[in-house]
């Protein structure tokens, strides 16, 4: 169990308030409006945080404040702090009965993979609200309000406990009339097509290259920092695109894009994130039971 500081060490919400929101206004008079106080009990309010906590946050020139050093770091943690408590007001709010969940996902792989199955999810767990946020890169779970997040790539979050869900298969595909138009068969036809890249895979052709032995100088083409976009513009047919298959199972079948080379298993595989202290969650440890049989038994998406 975490122990929680000295009650010393933790001021009064609505001193913290008054200090957060005149140092975000820059202005007594604006904060005390903004709290529905009077300008002199923001003023008190403040002198007291200062007092107990031993230093001034403010410089008080005529009528005006500044945030001192000291001050300018403070806040910026309290802001967060009042932050994390604002959201955990809002979920319990929202879901008084049961428990929250706030996932971050990777934006195509929350629309197309995750959010089309958890409707088995919240059926077997009757009460759990599931909030989905998009994150494309890691982030420190200290500093945000999440439970876990879907990670890609290698076994490695600072602060995190990982488990694996699943590796990922990856296919050159367009359009059909792409494929025509560009004789595209044998891999090194790609090397004469525009192909279109991932920002956050910046060297995912150049893998699937050296895996098919094609060899290159280098490769161009647009970028794009979404799949589900990258899809779209090459179903549009602006060019080849290298996606996960599991992303683009409804127009394989669709039959809107077609493969344009044989598919490759990845290096990266995908994996849920989430701090250890969270892992006894009970919300959280019954969406890891689900989502590693989701995973692992390749089950398709629910029906409505």
């Amino acid at each position: 169990m975490t122990m929680l500081p000295a009650r010393r060490f933790l001021p009064s919400l609505s001193l913290l308030s008054a200090f957060e929101a005149a140092a975000r206004t820059g202005s007594v008079t604006a904060a005390a409006r903004e709290l529905q106080l009077t300008q002199s009990a923001v003023s008190r309010q403040i002198r007291l945080l200062e007092e107990q906590l031993g230093a001034d946050l403010f410089l008080r020139e005529r009528q005006t404040i500044r945030l001192t050093l000291a001050g300018e770091s403070y806040v910026r943690d309290i802001r967060e702090a009042l932050k994390r408590i604002s959201s955990a007001s809002l979920n319990l709010r929202a879901n008084p009965e049961g428990g929250s969940l706030n996932i971050a996902v990777l934006p195509t792989f929350g629309t197309r993979w995750l959010a089309p199955r958890l409707a088995s999810f919240l059926v077997a767990s009757p009460g759990v609200t599931v909030n989905l946020v998009t994150r494309l890169q890691p982030f420190d779970f200290r500093l945000e309000t999440i439970d876990a997040a879907i990670h890609f790539g290698m076994p490695h979050w600072p602060g995190a406990e990982l488990t694996l869900l699943m590796k990922e298969t990856v296919m050159p595909v367009c359009s059909p009339a792409f494929r025509e138009r560009h004789g595209l068969g044998e891999p090194a036809a790609l090397l004469a097509a525009p192909l279109l890249h991932m920002t956050t895979r910046p060297d995912a052709w150049e893998n699937w290259l050296t895996a098919n032995g094609v060899p290159f100088e280098s490769v161009h083409g647009m970028l794009f920092d979404q799949f589900s976009i990258m899809a779209e513009a090459a179903a549009s047919g602006l060019g080849a695109a290298l996606i996960p298959t599991i992303l683009i199972e409804t127009e394989l079948a669709a039959g809107t894009l077609v493969p344009a080379g044989a598919a490759i298993d990845n290096a990266g595989c995908y994996y849920l994130a989430f701090t250890q202290e969270r892992a006894d969650y009970r919300p959280l440890d019954a969406f890891r039971r689900w989502i590693v049989e989701q995973a692992r038994a390749g089950l398709p998406p629910v029906a409505e």
